[in-house]
């Protein structure tokens, strides 16, 4: 049977957006059914009009990309998430849908599902490498499987060497400072693979 794969992504401009849709086309080439869903904004208009990026963004994926369920975490095998770095830690929007799974924790249906996580921020060292342990902590709650990166493939190091999951570094014009998409796609094909052992 086919992988289940929820690619969860928050993004305000777009970057995790496109890492999210990177991983998504990667994970169907191996096989695996995909959803790609975003995690619910929670920011008011008056804020995301504020920033021309953030609107323009909101405005192009409102009505093209569903918004995340926590019936998506219990449909999933596997998870993808990918986040901006907000503090070190995960934006709100995404910490709340983590926070409204706790029925399906109670239940103990989150236990062996496989996840792995993305991440970016404005530099190198702006809180990528936190902010993905910090979705790995929420997953040992729900005692799902974290598979990281590691050094697992080449594409790892031309991405900048991030061994918890694929991170990347953004620039004012919302450019994206290294090449991950090889990454990413390593990342998500390697959770599909791990997730039909789990599965198996």
């Amino acid at each position: 049977m086919a992988i289940k794969l929820a690619v969860i992504y928050y993004s305000s401009t777009g970057t995790n957006y496109q890492m999210a849709k990177w991983a998504k086309e990667e994970a169907e080439k191996e096989g695996a059914e995909v959803k790609l869903v975003r995690a619910p904004e929670l920011a008011p208009m008056a804020a995301i009009e504020k920033n021309p990026a953030w609107k323009e963004h909101y405005e192009a994926t409102k009505d093209v990309v569903p918004e995340a369920r926590v019936e998506d975490l219990e449909w999933a095998d596997a998870f993808v998430f990918s986040s901006p770095t907000r503090f070190g830690s995960v934006p709100a929007q995404l910490k709340q849908f983590f926070d409204m799974a706790g029925g399906l924790w109670a239940q103990g249906k989150l236990v062996n599902k496989v996840a792995t996580a993305m991440s970016s921020a404005q530099n190198p060292h702006g809180g990528q490498e936190a902010t993905i342990l910090n979705i790995y902590t929420t997953m040992y709650h729900w005692g799902a499987i974290v598979v990281p990166t590691g050094y697992s493939d080449d594409t790892i190091f031309a991405a900048g060497g991030n061994p918890y999951g694929t991170s990347v570094s953004v620039d004012g014009e919302g450019n994206m400072k290294e090449d991950v998409e090889g990454a990413v796609r390593h990342q998500a094909k390697r959770t599909v693979q791990i997730a039909e052992k789990i599965k198996q």
